[in-house]
């Protein structure tokens, strides 16, 4: 059974693989890298490391791969605006995929296979980690979280300082925008109030007349 799986994930993840180089639209290519990345995780779950399995899934597949998404999306690539390779480059590029193709064969011919001993390993376990990581490793683990914890907090306070000027500037728009308004209410009130005056002299001129 653990060999059929390891077979079909293995499976998905080369078609993905190809899907990724051979796809001409960005998206797609982003959307098999992320079936090529929860393919690998299949294949961490059948070596019983499940939490490198949850991580690869959380940090590549759910993070950085919806990042690249939104980039993409936001940058709108298409086959008009990508600019043509020359023929030079393209002849370039085969070469150097077919020169490290034959590396992989040539380290793969002379590599030597030894087979795995069946015995039971349960260092992946995401229990026996966490055993490990707050135990002989609490104080590391403890420096990293107030490290990140700074890097957000630093990161907060440099994006408040940017929009400090824009918030000025809106404010100041928004008060000139005020008094300019105002200042024609208090015209229109001013040209409201003259025009009684306006009509009792003419009147005054008609009655004289």
């Amino acid at each position: 059974m653990q060999e059929a799986l390891f077979w079909i994930v293995s499976f998905i993840a080369i078609a993905c693989a190809l899907g990724v180089v051979l796809s001409r639209n960005p998206v797609h290519s982003v959307l098999f890298l992320i079936l090529t990345f929860f393919a690998i995780s299949g294949h961490y779950i059948l070596m019983n490391a499940q939490f490198l399995a949850i991580v690869n899934i959380i940090v590549y597949a759910g993070a950085i791969m919806v990042l690249f998404l939104f980039v993409i999306m936001l940058m709108n690539l298409n086959a008009d605006a990508e600019p043509q390779k020359s023929r030079l480059v393209q002849f370039a590029g085969a070469l150097s995929g077919g020169a490290l193709f034959l590396v992989l064969l040539a380290a793969m011919r002379t590599a030597a296979l030894s087979p795995l001993e069946k015995t039971t390993n349960d260092i992946g376990l995401v229990a026996n980690l966490g055993k490990v990581l707050f135990t002989d490793y609490v104080l590391p683990f403890e420096i990293s979280s107030v490290l990140f914890l700074s890097a957000m907090i630093g990161a907060i306070i440099i994006g408040k300082k940017g929009d400090a000027p824009n918030r000025e500037v809106a404010s100041g728009e928004q008060l000139d925008g005020m008094d300019n308004l105002v200042n024609t209410e208090q015209l229109s009130t001013g040209a409201n109030a003259n025009l009684p005056n306006a009509f009792t002299e003419a009147d005054e001129l008609e009655a004289i007349s």
